[in-house]
């Protein structure tokens, strides 16, 4: 056979091979206590597939998971059936999930666990999303970038308010330039995380993809119904973020432009966020960076050393500095 005609063979089998490959993203699940895990297997494994989804597939799932917060263990029975019956294969650690996929969510809803998990998932070079809250708190945040970075693993953790498209919107200066922010979102405690971090970040997070980054001080005001939280920027800017705990539980806020007022967007499903999830998976560009999520964390425990303090207005650098130190304690005690 011609020599030139072998080699064009050849040239076609392999980008053939490599499209093929390319193309079958397998995904691996760490966590089965959260509603999140359920709806991202519909949507990679269900029957209605949307084409933009077609070559990625949930095909492994290790189920734990909280085992000290009542309301997320209790859904892991119910949970891991859901994603069996949709083809998804219940694995027995980490390890083994690990053998068998190309990405990872980690979806734990106990941020508490998420260092540990996310330290052995670094180890083995596998690209990682960490659902909200990355970490319980600002140290375990900066820890897990730090250990990111140590494996050169690229992640990025995100709640779905982010993505939604009237904020995004806001985020690139369509409705004018962003002069302040009020933002609002459920905020229920849970004993085992700071405030704000296991419920509250969604209306955190909301702000800050409205408002960016450079918020240098913090200060908070408490009540058994609702916490106010008011930030100013560096360049003058004011946002607040208020933490609901009674009434009606919703997502919000209002955005003050160089243009007009304007809604702040509200939750809207989570397939806006899985969008970005598989883009991130394929590009392995984090659509949020390392700084606006630590940003986030150190707001949220300013917040907290406020209340501490009765309503002291609290430096952002400082909590910041305080969290590097007792981040590099938490990197110390892994194995």
């Amino acid at each position: 056979m011609n020599t030139k005609i072998t080699f064009l063979l050849l040239f076609i089998l392999l980008t053939g091979l490599f499209t093929v490959s390319e193309g079958q993203v397998k995904i691996g699940i760490i966590g089965l206590d959260t509603s999140h895990s359920t709806a991202f297997t519909k949507f990679l494994n269900g029957e209605n597939k949307k084409e933009e989804f077609k070559d990625f597939r949930i095909v492994a799932a290790y189920p734990y998971g909280s085992k000290t917060i009542k309301s997320s263990f209790d859904r892991i029975p119910g949970y891991t059936k859901q994603v069996e019956e949709l083809g998804v294969e219940i694995v027995p650690s980490i390890a083994e999930l690990l053998e068998r996929v190309d990405c990872v969510m980690l979806e734990t809803n106990d941020g508490n666990l998420h260092l540990e998990q996310a330290n052995e998932v670094f180890k083995s070079g596998k690209i990682m999303f960490i659902d909200k809250p990355i970490g319980a708190s600002l140290a375990q945040t900066i820890a897990i970038f730090e250990l990111a970075k140590k494996y050169n693993v690229p992640i990025f953790s995100s709640s779905a308010l982010r993505f939604v498209q009237q904020n995004l919107d806001l985020r690139e200066g369509k409705l004018g330039r962003v002069l302040g922010a009020d933002c609002y979102s459920p905020s229920t405690p849970e004993p085992s995380h700071p405030d704000f971090g296991w419920y509250g970040i969604h209306g955190v997070e909301t702000l800050f993809t409205v408002m960016g980054t450079g918020c240098v001080s913090v200060n908070r005001m408490s009540s058994d119904s609702t916490d106010v939280v008011t930030g100013k920027w560096t360049d003058g800017r004011i946002g607040t973020f208020r933490g609901l705990q009674q009434g009606k539980p919703n997502y919000g806020g209002t955005a003050f432009t160089s243009t007009g007022i304007f809604p702040v967007g509200t939750y809207s499903g989570y397939e806006f966020l899985l969008s970005e999830i598989l883009k991130f998976f394929r590009t392995r560009v984090a659509p949020v960076s390392e700084k606006e999520t630590v940003e986030i964390f150190t707001f949220m425990e300013a917040s907290n050393e406020s209340k501490r303090k009765g309503g002291k207005i609290i430096s952002m650098d400082e909590i910041y500095r305080k969290g590097v130190k007792d981040a590099q304690k938490l990197i110390r005690r892994l194995k």
